[in-house]
């Protein structure tokens, strides 16, 4: 997640959707008052020039660190809502950090994916650690760990939070869209980073049975409708 008082705008980072290209690409491009939150050393490995900034908080609303890591020593978890600003941050939390007049005058977007081809991705993300992986189909029984919850980030109140959307599936040109809107347009370029090596060649609807499509189509209703996606 980033927000740029320099170029005045808010990326809000959702999940396989090119996120840490977009982040490695945005960090280049910002000032040293900007926000741009932590994210595994791999990842930020690639943002040129600058990693981590400004991301902690003294605010009413940052939730505490849990007692018992603290008593334990646990290290901090720099995805935690604990530590201030972070990687995959809910718009309504963003906007209650910075308030209403920044988030009201600043450019927000973010990007989404056909959730079909989405939920391939993050299964094989979600079982990279694994000596042998689940079919996908028993990876999707369980919801709690299967679910892909982009629409939340980018929506408050279950209404659309952001100024614009850009599309996975044409992930150059609508990047190229937002960076015009902030007036970087030619002044950062995408990488080509995070690229998952596990996935299988073929078609995403070949992962898929009859009812695994039908739940899929469930349980993202809302993303499908307010973008016309289609398996």
């Amino acid at each position: 997640m980033i927000v740029s008082h320099a170029h005045r705008f808010i990326y809000i980072k959702t999940y396989k959707t090119a996120s840490t290209s977009i982040e490695a690409a945005l960090a280049g491009a910002c000032g040293p008052d900007d926000i741009i939150t932590p994210a595994s050393e791999t990842l930020m490995a690639h943002r040129e020039g600058r990693l981590a900034q400004n991301y902690r908080l003294d605010h009413p609303l940052v939730p505490k660190r849990p007692l018992w890591r603290r008593l334990l020593g646990r290290p901090e978890r720099r995805y935690h809502p604990s530590v201030g600003y972070y990687e995959h941050m809910p718009a309504w939390r963003v906007k209650a950090y910075l308030g209403d007049e920044i988030w009201s005058r600043y450019y927000k977007f973010t990007f989404e994916r056909n959730p079909w081809d989405r939920q391939v991705s993050w299964y094989f993300y979600k079982t990279k650690s694994k000596k042998q992986r689940p079919s996908f189909d028993t990876f999707l029984a369980d919801k709690r760990r299967a679910w892909v919850e982009n629409y939340d980030l980018y929506a408050i109140d279950d209404a659309l939070a952001v100024d614009f959307v850009g599309r996975y599936e044409s992930l150059a040109d609508d990047f190229l869209v937002a960076m015009q809107a902030v007036g970087l347009d030619g002044q950062v370029s995408l990488p080509v980073t995070n690229v998952s090596r596990e996935r299988e060649e073929g078609d995403y609807r070949s992962y898929y049975t009859d009812d695994t499509r039908t739940l899929m189509g469930a349980w993202y209703a809302r993303e499908i409708a307010l973008f016309g996606y289609a398996f």
